[in-house]
């Protein structure tokens, strides 16, 4: 059946709405006059206006939009972190790409449409508008790993991202086509009310392993550190965050309102790539001594530790684990954009500054830097009085309380090897060097604006987070 679009369904839609005009306009800008600095104004003014909107749509919250999206305070609050996720890598971007010339415009462009799908993807409610959202942010981060295209080892990691890609998405595909010839419906809330078949428990595996792909999760996370290492930092951070928390939100929805959570093939199996991932992501991390490989590898086991809440969801309800994991989410993105923002600051125009050697000393030549660094890096270890622990609680409580013990005892292992190659950086900032090493090059005020700002966020979440939780949790609907 079909129904006509209201006012309130462009008002609940109007953060993706203004973001596709934002997108347009630079697109057109670009066509009419190629300017970099031009491109970046029209950037930012675009996604502080699509921020501006969603209070305007969470007035009319929860609201199902066609059987497409529905827009709920879930996926209104995923949307805010992801954009302005999306506009510190923005800012990054500028600086980043600034002092190494060439044609910027078109990343810009890119990053918008990948901002755009993810935020499809957190409001998804239907295979649909799950596969769009998912092959929009998927193909903008294509082009995105590989715009340098001057450099090999990022069109190398482009080229690996693509055809990975490209398998896991015909994992899904294959996955979906057995849920809907199964079931005869691709949504997700109908699809709850279905009993569960053997064939529609292997579509749902086969989905699962194709989200796998996406969130680098063991055994399928071999394409992470060599793709991180190639990428520009700042898409790394994009990569790393907004990439991988959209298909995460979209995976508990899909999870909670299917019902796939309850088939005990679906639960053991996410348990045992949890487990994996969290005790692999951080023993291959020891071996590391390039920064970005190091923090790839770090990814896969904070992969691992959100997948806590999600087998958790099915126990303690919908409301919990989604909360649970928009706050771990909220912490990651801040300290992981904080971590790769000082790599992006600290690299000179012709290399990046990756290798373990080249932050020798950090403490005695960039104090400021440091300081950010190592803050992110011990909240990332989830250290008292920073996000990463209040992430790091909430995981541990949903876990508790669903009598995950096995995956709390995981987790704690990770975290343990996870504070020692943490630490090891630090150390290694702290260290007094034989010869000063020459600092990174000048750069204008707003790169350190954006550092400051995240190293408030991460020491304020961890010290006062009850403004960000009162923002989830009455009104806060993972399922329907």
């Amino acid at each position: 059946m079909i129904t006509a679009i209201t006012a309130n369904d462009l008002l609940a839609l109007l953060p993706l709405i203004a973001l596709s005009a934002a997108a347009v306009i630079v697109m057109l800008a670009i066509g009419f006059r190629r300017n970099h600095r031009l491109t970046f104004v029209l950037t930012v003014a675009g996604l502080l206006i699509s921020l501006m909107t969603v209070p305007l749509a969470s007035d009319v919250a929860p609201r199902l939009v066609t059987p497409l999206l529905l827009m709920d305070r879930y996926a209104l609050v995923f949307i805010i972190l992801a954009y302005a996720s999306g506009l510190a890598t923005v800012v990054l971007c500028w600086e980043y790409f600034h002092v190494r010339g060439g044609q910027a415009e078109e990343l810009y462009l890119l990053i918008l449409t990948a901002l755009l799908g993810a935020g499809v993807l957190a409001a998804a409610h239907h295979f649909a508008s799950f596969f769009l959202g998912l092959e929009t942010l998927s193909v903008s981060l294509f082009a995105l790993i590989a715009y340098p295209l001057r450099q090999a080892q990022a069109l190398e990691a482009g080229i690996k991202y693509l055809v990975l890609s490209g398998v896991a998405s015909a994992f899904l595909l294959f996955g979906m086509a057995l849920v809907y010839a199964e079931t005869g419906t691709m949504e997700f809330a109908v699809l709850g009310t279905m009993p569960g078949t053997f064939q529609s428990v292997i579509g749902t595996i086969l989905i699962i392993v194709a989200l796998g792909f996406k969130l680098s999760l063991v055994p399928f996370h071999l394409w992470t550190p060599d793709v991180y290492q190639g990428a520009p930092v700042p898409i790394t951070a994009l990569l790393a965050t907004v990439s991988k928390g959209s298909v995460f939100v979209l995976l508990l929805r899909y999870g909670l309102e299917s019902g796939v959570l309850r088939a005990p093939a679906v639960h053991v199996l996410l348990v045992l790539i949890a487990v994996v991932s969290m005790l692999v992501g951080n023993f291959l991390a020891l071996r590391q001594n390039n920064v970005k490989r190091i923090l790839a590898y770090s990814a896969i086991g904070h992969m691992g530790y959100l997948l806590v809440a999600l087998i958790a969801a099915d126990v303690i309800g919908g409301d919990l684990a989604a909360e649970a994991l928009l706050v771990y989410l909220a912490a990651y993105f801040v300290m992981t954009l904080a971590a790769f923002g000082v790599v992006a600051v600290m690299s000179p125009a012709d290399r990046e500054a990756e290798e373990l050697d080249d932050y020798t000393g950090l403490f005695w030549t960039h104090p400021w830097l440091a300081t950010v660094f190592s803050v992110a890096l011990l909240s990332l270890a989830g250290i008292p009085l920073t996000a990463g622990f209040i992430g790091k609680f909430y995981l541990f409580t949903t876990g508790g309380q669903a009598s995950l013990w096995m995956l709390l005892g995981a987790l704690i292992v990770g975290s343990g090897l996870g504070l020692y190659y943490y630490v090891r950086i630090v150390f290694q900032m702290a260290q007094a060097p034989a010869v000063l090493p020459a600092g990174p090059e000048a750069r204008p005020v707003v790169a350190h604006l954006v550092l400051a700002v995240l190293l408030l966020l991460i020491v304020g979440l961890g010290v006062y987070p009850a403004p960000f939780i009162d923002l989830l949790h009455p009104e806060l609907k993972a399922s329907k």
